[in-house]
């Protein structure tokens, strides 16, 4: 599939500015929409949207195909339900404490119990209309009901992973089933009109994009969380044990953000079972994502072809080995079923010409991360701009990677495998390479990516604001403390848009 000459910007909706501690699906997600629209952009890429579970992380989600409610806009909700978030409802102070830290981190361990609480509580009292709620829960029922199930399971439950239910629950028998369903009923109501929300409030944001010449990059995980809906309901897609266990887990081996490889620990797929079905699970997956945006950016897309697996349980995933995936048998059945399919391949790491074939069979483009240009990378010469083919997405970095300026100005100590020489030879080939004395990195390579023949370049918003280290959105290989930064509204200046347009109007990625 060719994409047109382009650029745009990298922002999850949770790094948005706004009064309640955390980005939200809003008026600030249209300002930045607009923003996007005068600085000449026509894309936003966007990580997972769905409901985070363990580190609150994008990645590690409750479901592959929901949304997440702490998106959700408390202010585009109806005047009625606001109202009623009062001081008597215990949640005055937490928001005014929202409004004081609306800048720079989202405190997830004080923002999700009160915005869940307030999102919740409009979720039972709001007025709706009844035959759009419907109709909605009738089309999403083959994943909405087990979810919706799955979370009021959890709520009574909350510090426990389905594994450690009750044996008739975990096992999902159907007089189990049929007590639970009876049991929380309120509750499950209440999950499903909360996705009611987020769908609706997202449609609106799309259209408000659309109107304005914006397409959105979504993100496709390639794995499910093991404590997630997906694998509760669908065990027989997955290795596991009698128990629900994994057998075997994911990561990869070590490299350049860790010297003992990334144990990511979802379960790995059972993909002969998959296929025997006609990939139909993975099939919805697509479809779904499909539905919310315009093109999606397939994570690790080289673990189709052939993936880590690591031994449960393991504290590292060094001692892991490589295993073949369903390869090209994956994406032709998705393209006999959906047609051509807008994806990007994240073809990092260790890229073998087998994956990179199952790439060129189906047109995906590449990615291209000019972080990794100038050093050891065993891609760092594809990652050069003389090297690009047009059709790639080439990033100045991602929500994987320190910001520019962080990566230009700081030690590498604790973020990647890099010694203290390698971080000097790297940054004096990238001064000679870029013909600049470093001043306003930032802006160095987003001009020499808008100036390449990449068809598509993204940026983080990070680097058109040239911030550092403390606005990295995360550091791979860490369980906390990372997919909170936020910026605030005063930084998105109209001499940022501005600058931004020039280039783009220079290197010919106008607008259409």
């Amino acid at each position: 599939m060719r994409f047109p000459r382009s650029s745009g910007i990298l922002l999850h909706p949770t790094s948005l500015p706004g009064p309640f501690g955390i980005g939200d699906l809003g008026e600030e997600a249209r300002r930045f929409v607009d923003f996007l629209a005068a600085s000449g952009q026509t894309l936003w890429q966007v990580l997972p949207l769905g409901p985070t579970g363990y580190g609150d992380s994008p990645y590690q989600c409750f479901s592959s195909i929901a949304g997440n409610p702490l998106l959700i806009s408390l202010e585009m909700l109806t005047a009625p339900s606001r109202s009623r978030l009062g001081r008597a409802d215990g949640i005055d102070e937490p928001l005014a404490h929202a409004r004081r830290s609306e800048t720079l981190q989202v405190e997830f361990e004080r923002v999700i119990p009160w915005k869940m609480a307030a999102v919740e509580r409009m979720a039972r009292e709001a007025a709706v209309e009844r035959a759009a709620f419907e109709n909605f829960c009738e089309t999403h029922a083959w994943w909405l009901d087990d979810f919706a199930l799955f979370m009021a399971l959890k709520g009574r439950n909350p510090s426990r992973i389905w594994t450690a239910w009750e044996p008739d629950i975990r096992s999902r028998e159907p007089r189990a089933m049929a007590h639970w369903r009876s049991e929380l009923r309120e509750a499950i109501e209440t999950q499903k009109f909360m996705q009611f929300v987020f769908f609706s409030q997202w449609r609106a944001l799309r259209a408000y994009c659309g109107d304005r010449g914006i397409r959105i990059m979504g993100d496709l995980p390639i794995y499910a969380a093991h404590d997630s809906a997906d694998v509760w309901a669908n065990p027989e897609f997955f290795q596991l044990n009698a128990d629900g266990s994994p057998k075997v887990v994911s990561g990869v081996p070590p490299d350049y953000f860790s010297a003992t490889g990334q144990l990511w620990g979802n379960p790995i797929y059972a993909w002969d079972v998959l296929e025997e079905r006609g990939f139909d699970w993975w099939l919805r997956r697509f479809r779904a994502v499909l539905d919310m945006v315009d093109l999606v950016r397939l994570d690790h897309f080289r673990g189709f072809e052939a993936y880590w697996e690591v031994p449960f349980p393991a504290e590292t995933a060094e001692h892991g080995r490589w295993v073949k995936g369903p390869g090209s048998r994956l994406f032709r059945a998705a393209q006999a079923k959906l047609g051509e399919l807008p994806l990007v391949a994240e073809n990092l790491g260790v890229i073998t010409p087998e994956v990179e074939a199952i790439r060129n069979e189906f047109g995906f483009p590449g990615m291209s991360i000019l972080q990794f240009a100038f050093g050891n990378d065993p891609q760092a010469s594809s990652f050069r701009p003389h090297n690009y083919p047009r059709e790639i997405v080439a990033y100045t970095g991602t929500h994987d990677c320190d910001t520019t300026i962080g990566w230009w100005t700081g030690d590498g100590k604790g973020d990647s495998t890099r010694t203290a020489e390698d971080i000097r030879r790297e940054r004096e080939f990238a001064r000679r390479y870029l013909n600049t004395d470093g001043e306003e990195m930032n802006w160095v390579m987003i001009r020499a990516l808008l100036a390449s023949v990449a068809d598509t370049v993204l940026v983080p918003l990070q680097d058109v604001f040239g911030l550092g280290n403390e606005a990295r959105m995360n550091l791979p290989a860490t369980a906390s403390g990372n997919w909170r930064w936020r910026f605030t509204g005063d930084m998105l200046t109209s001499d940022a848009a501005g600058r931004l347009r020039e280039l783009v109007e220079l290197y010919g990625r106008k607008p259409l």
